[in-house]
């Protein structure tokens, strides 16, 4: 499987005000608000990566050689937790593009709210074997973000700021119950 951004994300789920309060920079002092901007992205990019969950809302596109078979037959789409379902397109046999009727699938609202099956009496139909002969559109993203993660991205924003550097002659070492451990609540293990 392997996805991209269709529509971007739009608001970061941290604000410029609550990142610099959290760094202890004045509100009025401006003159780092370029880069404490871009480290918000960064943070939120990072922990989206690590965790497979996406912090904030965005249109993802997610492309699959082929329909799962019956024996396993829904599909997990990537970043959850995923709001709808804007389309299910597909190339069939004869090398022509399809939508499914959105009635003959359903996405699952229980748990990681990520599994899109076929709804009952419906099946995935045969593509023709081609690259990305299946796309699935979908809006994805917590509107609100757990708090754990949002003290994990503010963790990263602060280490991100306070050293800018790839190279420190300081001895650095992680913190315990840092960023990572805040992420660790909601990232999706592999199996």
């Amino acid at each position: 499987m392997a996805y991209k951004v269709t529509t971007a994300v739009a608001t970061e789920p941290v604000t410029l005000a609550e990142a610099k309060l959290h760094l202890r920079v004045e509100t009025a002092e401006t003159a780092d608000d370029t880069i404490i901007t871009a480290l918000i992205t960064v943070a939120r990019e990072f922990a989206e990566h690590y965790t497979g969950r996406a912090f904030a809302t965005q249109t993802l596109e997610m492309a699959l050689h082929c329909f799962p078979d019956y024996e396993d037959d829904y599909i997990d789409l990537d970043l959850p937790p995923v709001a709808t379902i804007t389309s299910v397109k597909y190339t069939d046999t004869a090398g022509v593009e399809q939508t499914i009727t959105g009635s003959a699938y359903a996405l699952s609202l229980y748990g990681e709210a990520r599994r899109l099956a076929p709804t009952y009496g419906n099946y995935w139909p045969t593509t023709q074997d081609v690259p990305d002969a299946v796309r699935i559109r979908y809006v994805t993203g917590y509107t609100t973000l757990p708090k754990a993660a949002r003290a994990g991205l503010l963790l990263l924003i602060g280490h991100l700021y306070e050293n800018r550097q790839a190279v420190s002659t300081l001895s650095l070492n992680e913190i315990p119950m840092g960023a990572r451990s805040l992420l660790d609540t909601i990232k999706i293990w592999s199996k």
